[in-house]
This record gives structure tokens, sequence and C-alpha cells, in this order.
């Protein structure tokens, strides 16, 4: 039995048409009808032929693919790829993913991407220094989403983080709370921005209002840290806590109630992102909702609009973001 891999060749002898007519397939062009692209298909599919994409790319002198830098680990960075996937489907690009990790850096991530030959570069909720983004700017487009940055050249799609915090803090003002606390981001991506909100939403309630900044992060170890310095502040503790994303809030909620407070009797938690586990009964979490597949729409109409319509000017696009109300929000107790 031979093991030589299939070849086109081989696809468009069992199917009785060109190789040509074969490549149209796999390109998903016009020039085949539904009857002979089936035919091929079933042929390929006899044969377990697979295309080598990544040839092809070489091949041309466009290779359509955007590439896509995340974090591993990070839930929401998961949602925002199946947005990026979707609109750069509906647009004829390919998606090619790098992962950051604790032992891969960021920039390891885009020179992966770049030895590729991507046109484009997406970078989700990036760490790069301002003038390092500019540089990659002027090689190709370069989309920052979920990171407001200033750098030359640089597209952003974010969501308007202050405004997330501003709808979390007045949702729990109206349930009459007066006493709240935020796990902060630090200097992760839209840290500073939802630290701006809570500040200024507290300060809309009035003299009245009091709020307290603890550690927080991107983790639920960053949370349960969040919350073991909630647990040690003097009473009367604050009674609601929004958190920097829904996995520091899972940590802190987890930890809490291990040290006997009940959500949300005790301590209302609101979180941010409205990741999937944020929905399941247990845990309903209140949450800010960023909309991941406007996101990626909007961050592959950019590259669209630089790479196909020949646009130069970068933007910064703001998307509203929106409440989700669950279980884990009450009135304080009197």
């Amino acid at each position: 039995m031979s093991t030589a891999k299939p070849t086109m060749e081989d696809v468009a002898t069992r199917a009785g048409v060109s190789r040509a007519l074969v490549s149209i397939v796999f390109r998903g062009v016009p020039g085949a009808s539904a009857a002979t692209r089936e035919r091929v298909l079933a042929a390929a599919r006899d044969l377990d032929y697979h295309p080598d994409t990544r040839a092809s790319r070489l091949g041309r002198s466009r290779t359509r693919t955007v590439g896509v830098v995340f974090g591993v680990g990070h839930a929401f960075h998961g949602d925002l790829i199946d947005g990026l996937y979707a609109a750069a489907g509906a647009a004829d690009y390919e998606v090619v993913l790098s992962g950051v990790t604790r032992r891969r850096s960021e920039w390891t991530a885009v020179q992966t991407l770049l030895a590729e030959r991507c046109e484009a570069l997406v970078l989700l909720g990036s760490g790069l220094a301002p003038a390092e983004m500019a540089r990659l700017a002027g090689r190709l487009p370069v989309v920052s989403v979920a990171r407001r940055v200033r750098a030359s050249g640089v597209e952003v799609v974010r969501t308007d983080d202050a405004e997330g915090l501003r709808q979390a803090v007045g949702h729990l003002a109206a349930l009459g709370h007066t006493r709240m606390a935020h796990l902060d981001g630090g200097t992760v991506a839209g840290a500073s921005q939802r630290r701006q909100g809570f500040r200024s939403a507290l300060r809309r309630l009035g003299p009245d209002a009091r709020g307290v900044e603890l550690a927080g992060g991107l983790t639920e170890a960053a949370g349960a840290a969040g919350a073991a310095a909630y647990l040690a502040l003097p009473d009367p503790r604050p009674t609601a806590v929004t958190a920097f994303n829904d996995r520091c809030a899972l940590g802190f909620i987890d930890t809490v109630r291990r040290a006997g407070l009940r959500v949300p009797e005790d301590v209302s938690v609101v979180g941010f992102d409205d990741i999937a586990s944020a929905a399941y009964p247990h845990i309903g979490l209140t949450t800010v909702r960023q909309d991941a597949d406007r996101l990626g729409a909007l961050a592959v109409e950019r590259i669209c609009a630089r790479l196909d319509d020949g646009e130069t000017e970068a933007r910064e696009l703001v998307v509203p973001p929106s409440l989700v109300v669950r279980t884990s929000t009450a009135e304080p107790l009197r």
C-alpha cells in the first residue's frame, strides 16, 4: 500500500475534472458549479486529501491572513477570538493565532506571526509599549483590541471601560449601597479606565458615598488576594465590590464564602466581561458585558479598510458596554 500523501492531481483524477477546477473549489472562489464542487469535495474525502494552506499562502502575493496575539488562559480573549474568526471568515481572511504565556513573551508571539507573512496584526489586551506598537504599525496594519493606546498609526477598538464601571456603581447605588470597594487591575489593559470610572461614579453619588481600592488583577488567584485584603478591612466593611474582571470576581466570591460571608446578603459583587461561567446558576454573577462579536467585527472592518480600501488614517472605535444583572447583587442588609 502506498504511503504517499494524495495530491491535488490525485483529487482531480478521481473527480474527473481538471486540477484548475480543484484549485477553484479549495480556494472557495467562483468558477465551479455546485455539482462539480460536491464531486471534488467527495473525492478529497475519499482520498483523505487536505490542501496545504500555508504553502498556498506563500505562493501568493497576498496571504489574506490576520495574525492575532492573545493571552493564553484569558477567558475573554477566547470570546474575542470567536468573534474575530466569524468576521474574518465573512471577509475572506484567515486567522492565525499566536499565544502569550508566562514563558512566552508577546514580542515572540508577534515575531511568529510576522514570519507567517500575516498582512495585519490584532493585539488583544496588548502589553507592548506604544513605541513598539508604532514601529509595527509602520510595517503593516495593527489593531489594538481592548486596550486604549496612543501610538502613531495604530487602530484601536475597545469597550468604554470607564462607562462600564459607572454602570456597575450606579446599579449598586440604586440597590442602596454607599460603601463600595474596587478590586483594581493594576497596569493591565483597561485597568486605568475602569479605576477612573469607579472614582467618577462615586463622586457623582455625593459626600455619603465611600470607596476603597484594593489590589486585584486578571485571575481567580488575584481575586482571592483581593478578598483577603477585603476581609482585613476594619468594620464597617464595604457592602459591595466591583472587580476588574469576572475571573477576579469569582476568586473573590470563593474566598469570602469560605470565610463565612454570604453573596449577595453580606456583600454584593459585580464582575466585568460576562464570560460564559458568569452565567452558571450556582454563580449568577452580575457583570458588565463586553460585546466580543462587535469588537471582533470592528477590528476586521478596520483591517479591510486599510488593506482592501486603501485607508491610511488610524481610528479609535469605542463600543458601549451593558450591565447584566444576576443574583450576586442585592440590597445591603439593614
